[in-house]
Parts: C-alpha cells; sequence; structure tokens
C-alpha cells in the first residue's frame, strides 16, 4: 500500500480542508494516509494522526522551531510521497526531496499577495517580503513534484510553468456534512444574518457592523477576531448592538448557525487576493450547500457566478448602505430569496462540492506514483 503524508504546522487540528476534505478521501482510497499535525497522536477515519507536541508561542518560533518539529515527524512516517500545507515547510520540500521522496505543495492561499496586507510586518517592508517570498516559493516550487492551487487568479494559473504538474482544486463542501443535513423545517430566526469565518477589517467585518446599524437584523458573527483591539473597536460602534458574537465555532455549531440564518454575508473588501481570485469565499459555498441567498463582494468573477447561478446579490463590499440595503431586500422579499438559496443549493449539488474536486487530487497522485514503490 502506498504511504502519504500530509504535514501542517500551523493549521487547526483536523483542518476541515487537509483532514476531512483530502485526508480522509485518500484513506478511503486506498492510500495508507498519516498527517502529521500538532497535539497528540490517534486514529481518525481511516487516518493515523502524528501529533508533534505544542505550536510555538509567537510567528518567529514557530517558523523557526515548530515547522522543523512537523518536519521531523514526517520525516518519521518514511512516506513514500509528503504532501506540505505551510509556507514555513517550504524549505523542507527540498530536504523531502533529497531523500528520494515525492513532494507536493498545497498552496492554500495566494500568499504573495496577501503578505502585502500582513499588519505583523512594517508597511514599508511588505513589498520586498512578498517579492522575495514569491521568488522562493516559485524557485522551490521548480524542484518538487506538484503543486495544488484552489484556483485560477484572474484568469490565468500563477504558477504555469514553475512546476511540472499543478492541480486546481477548489476548496468546496462535502455533501454529506452540510448539504445533506438541509432541512427547511428547521426555523429561522426573524431577520437573521450570519458570517462565519474571519474576522478583521480585510474581510469587511467593519462594514457589516456599520451596515447592521443601518438594518434591523440580527448578525450571528462566528470566529476568531485577529486581535483584541480589533474586537474592542468593533465594539464600540453602534451597529455591534445587533450582532450575538458566537465565538469560534466546531462544524456542528457551524451547521447549527447556518440552518437559523435567513442570509449569508461574505463581503470580504477588494484588496490582496480577494479581489483576484475566480473562485467564491469557502463560507459562501457552505451558505448555498443549505440554501442561504447571499451578499456577495462585487468582484469580476464572483458577479459572472452570481449571473450564472443566481444565488445572491453583488455590493461594494466598503459601503455599508449597499451591504444593507442588500440585508433588507432579501429578508423583504422572503420568496426570491428562497428562489436564491434554492439556485445556490442546485449548483451545489451539480458543481461545487468536494466529490468533484477529490477526483482532481486522485488523478494529481496517480500521475504522481506511477512508478512509486508499493509497499504491503
Amino acid at each position: 500500500m502506498i504511504k502519504v503524508c500530509h504535514v501542517t504546522s500551523a493549521h487547526p487540528k483536523e483542518d476541515v480542508r487537509i483532514f476531512h476534505k483530502e485526508c480522509v478521501s485518500l484513506a478511503k482510497a486506498g492510500y495508507d494516509v498519516t498527517l502529521v499535525q500538532h497535539g497528540d497522536s490517534y486514529e481518525k477515519d481511516g487516518v493515523h494522526i502524528v501529533g508533534f507536541g505544542a505550536v510555538a508561542s509567537n510567528r518567529i518560533k514557530r517558523m523557526l522551531f515548530t515547522a522543523k518539529n512537523a518536519y521531523k515527524a514526517a520525516l518519521a512516517v518514511d512516506a513514500d510521497l509528503y504532501h506540505l500545507h505551510d509556507p514555513e515547510l517550504l524549505p523542507f520540500a527540498l530536504k523531502l526531496k533529497k531523500k528520494g521522496k515525492k513532494v507536493v505543495f498545497d498552496s492554500h492561499e495566494f500568499y504573495a499577495e496577501q503578505i502585502l496586507y500582513k499588519r505583523y510586518i512594517p508597511r514599508f517592508l511588505r513589498p520586498v517580503v512578498a517579492k522575495l517570498f514569491d521568488r522562493k516559493q516559485k524557485r522551490i516550487f521548480c524542484k518538487i513534484d506538484g503543486l495544488v492551487f484552489p484556483c485560477l487568479v484572474e484568469g490565468q494559473n500563477p504558477f504555469e510553468g514553475y512546476c511540472p504538474r499543478i492541480a486546481i482544486i477548489n476548496n468546496v463542501p462535502l455533501l454529506q456534512e452540510l448539504y445533506d443535513h438541509y432541512d427547511p423545517s428547521i426555523p429561522k430566526t426573524p431577520r437573521s444574518v450570519c458570517h462565519i469565518g474571519g474576522l478583521n477589517f480585510n474581510r469587511g467585518i467593519t462594514s457589516l457592523v456599520h451596515a447592521a446599524n443601518l438594518t434591523d437584523c440580527t448578525i450571528y458573527l462566528g470566529g476568531k477576531f485577529d486581535s483584541a483591539d480589533y474586537e474592542a473597536h468593533l465594539r464600540t460602534l453602534p451597529g455591534f448592538s445587533r450582532v450575538e458574537y458566537l465565538g469560534h465555532l466546531n462544524r456542528q455549531q457551524v451547521l447549527e448557525t447556518l440552518q437559523k440564518s435567513q442570509v449569508g454575508i461574505a463581503t470580504l473588501l477588494n484588496v490582496g487576493q480577494y479581489n483576484k481570485l475566480w473562485n467564491l469565499p469557502t463560507k459562501v459555498y457552505e451558505y448555498m450547500a443549505l440554501a442561504i441567498p447571499c451578499v456577495l463582494s462585487d468582484t469580476p468573477y464572483i458577479r459572472q457566478a452570481a449571473e450564472k447561478y443566481r444565488f445572491g446579490i453583488c455590493v461594494d463590499p466598503a459601503d455599508p448602505q449597499q451591504i444593507a440595503a442588500a440585508i433588507r431586500h432579501l429578508l423583504d422579499h422572503p420568496e426570491e430569496a428562497r428562489q436564491m438559496g434554492e439556485n445556490g443549493r442546485r449548483a451545489v449539488k451539480e458543481e461545487f462540492n468536494w466529490g468533484i474536486e477529490e477526483k482532481k487530487l486522485f488523478a494529481l497522485y496517480d500521475d504522481l506514483l506511477k512508478e512509486a514503490i508499493t509497499r504491503v
């Protein structure tokens, strides 16, 4: 049996994309799958989980020490193929290649673009850091075997020609996790809106709270704030009186929150990668899976998708007036909102689900491992 090892030094335990989608799918397909992550070791859903201990207390230590600890634990697995999930693991990709291993890097985001908006990097240094990182990652991509990226960027593959094999694999929902749990008999909270995901300025949360002050809705806010200062600032805004902050949610709590919400919102600001990616935010696919009409950022790809599938309304994500108007429209026109929800749900069933995307992962692995040694 061919052994594969997924490695993450930074993602949460049992990350949805890494564990529930990629690792479990590969295990079901017959691979011997190990996931190296922080914490303890155990077995789950056919996957061997190897814990390497605690994550370092700050970002620099994580890059210097946590990534190394993850690499050591992964090396002990002695897999045929290694699938890495964090930028700080890229230098270890070359070490694994020198040991004769097949190596895949999974670029969850367009990191070079996102670096330009990282607040922990001084503003004047960000362009330099972004350029240096982009050059370094592309040099490494040329030497490894495969690359996974979630979508095209402005219609182009940004890494075309830098890696022998590239798979575009969208981070769409598992049908059995959300879609199959749709129950129209579950009562909705009257005039309710939900946003689940990262909570920071660039993800449009400030504009959303301002918009809440212009409506009579309740906004369920699930996720972690990127800083205590940002949360404290939001709590001073008048619109926060309409927010019900739920904190970090596990997957069952995500399902329960979506089931009681009438509208889903994802108004990420048009900065960094957000207005360039040719896919929808993961949370939007999840709203669609449960027939929730959406309020969306007006980017070229999202507008095209919204016009094609008719599952939501596009707005300027920096304009609270537009956001509030879209929320009011969906709440005040329940039949139109219901039809949008059904349209989105149909699109997930037919086009945007993990059952379709996992086939691309299998094809990549099959291609890479044609000459791998089969282990019994």
